[in-house]
């Protein structure tokens, strides 16, 4: 039997990335992005949408093309020469991922459909087997819903109910006076985002989850909107589970990530049931696999998960300390730039945030200004980002929110204001 490299199947590619990589918000590396070099209403496009999703570089569009053309075939299940090559790939990207978190084990390592997905797994699986009357759910004010729907489902059929720490104003921070008081038993479980997808606030996750450790609280830390944009260590965060998506990390959609203590996974049921998941199946009973495969029901996306892989290396090609050194300085930049604006009202903290920024411009709707925005070639979001609990404490509908990655620019954020001054100039008129 030959080997793929006896069959000279799949030879290496030319990566292009072993050059020096050219700093962010470069010309050089704006190139690695084809989409962004096309123009919207006649004007060059600026994408500011980038916590919603972000965009892909020619890096990893190769690598799913290439898999596609010479590598397809399904992974653990046959002996054959193009089997062997999409597993050994698929496997290699888990490994990646467990060295881009500093995961203890690839083990630890789970493949799913997105952040989403990661934290509903742990919500029906440790949830349902750990949680009973009398227990509680701690978490933020300022929650995604897919950290909070999940939760309440849970509680809704355990019978645990929820807490949440509040958000101070004007500040937008934690209040960790009364986080303090809260992470105490009898929550069993803590989940926090890292990075706020409507205020751009970064949360102190490591002392939050050294606290509830301290406390025998399990924690989860949502972590996609900090993943590519910040170096991640799930040691010295502290945390029990972590969660993220590829697609806002310059990855395929449809592809996200729940890493998990070992001891914890291995104490879990299974959270889906069905092939590859299973060690032996009986009529009447079966037994499941070891760790990952006994959380990776069906035939896996292998595809976009070697495609998650091909970012984190470009991520890290870049160097994921540069691209945070620069998203605080872009950060900075945009502030200042946003607050020349007359009647701009910005929700989020001046300090320990990123570039995501939730605005409203005088009286006009988040939507007439998103759609504004889009004449100018400006691609932003409006609505409540699903957060509409936080919209609430906030008192408002929605917002509109640009967010920023390391291909954007200073003169985009330039870009953004001028705009932002001439659609209050046509609403006023």
């Amino acid at each position: 039997m030959h080997s793929p490299k006896q069959q000279n199947l799949s030879q290496p590619h030319p990566s292009g990335l072993s050059k020096t990589p050219p700093p962010p918000g470069s010309s050089e590396i704006r190139k690695d992005f084809p989409i962004l070099h096309q123009t919207i209403h006649g004007k060059p496009l600026i994408y500011l949408d980038n916590a919603a999703t972000s965009q892909k570089p020619c890096f990893v569009i190769d690598t799913l093309r290439r898999y596609y053309e010479e590598q397809n075939a399904n992974v653990h299940r046959s002996a054959h020469s193009l089997s062997e090559l999409a597993t050994s790939l698929y496997e290699k990207a888990r490994d990646r991922i467990a060295r881009f978190l500093h995961a203890r084990s690839s083990r630890e390592i789970i493949f799913t459909r997105g952040a989403t997905e990661a934290i509903n797994l742990v919500a029906w699986t440790w949830g349902l087997q750990n949680l009973k009357p009398g227990d509680y759910v701690l978490l933020t004010e300022m929650e995604h819903h897919s950290n909070l729907v999940p939760w309440q489902l849970v509680c809704q059929r355990t019978g645990a109910k929820l807490r949440f720490i509040p958000l101070k104003t004007p500040d937008y921070h934690l209040d960790w006076e009364i986080a303090k008081g809260l992470l105490r038993p009898p929550v069993k479980l803590f989940a926090c985002a890292h990075i706020s997808n409507s205020l751009g606030v970064i949360n102190p996750v490591a002392d939050l989850c050294q606290l509830a450790r301290s406390r025998g609280i399990v924690t989860l830390v949502d972590a996609a909107q900090s993943a590519g944009h910040l170096p991640l260590n799930v040691q010295e965060i502290g945390c029990d589970f972590l969660a993220f998506s590829g697609h806002k990390m310059c990855g395929p959609t449809g592809i996200g990530v729940l890493y998990g203590r070992e001891e914890l996974l291995e104490s879990m049921p299974p959270y889906q049931a069905g092939g590859e998941m299973i060690a032996l199946v009986e009529l009447e009973r079966s037994t499941w696999a070891p760790l990952p495969q006994k959380f990776e029901a069906g035939t896996p996306n292998i595809a976009d998960a070697i495609g998650l892989g091909a970012a984190i290396e470009y991520l890290e090609w870049i160097g994921l300390d540069r691209i945070a050194a620069y998203d605080q300085e872009l950060a900075r930049y945009a502030l200042e730039q946003l607050q020349t604006v007359p009647k701009i009202r910005i929700f989020g903290p001046k300090d320990q945030r990123v570039a995501i920024f939730s605005f409203l411009v005088d009286e006009i709707h988040a939507h007439d200004l998103v759609t504004a925005a889009d004449q100018f070639g400006i691609a932003l979001r409006g609505g409540h980002h699903c957060t509409q609990p936080l919209m609430r404490k906030l008192g408002v509908p929605a917002t509109a929110r640009a967010s920023f990655y390391f291909y954007n620019t200073f003169e985009e954020a330039d870009r953004l204001a001028e705009a932002l001054h001439e659609i209050q100039r046509f609403f006023a008129a």
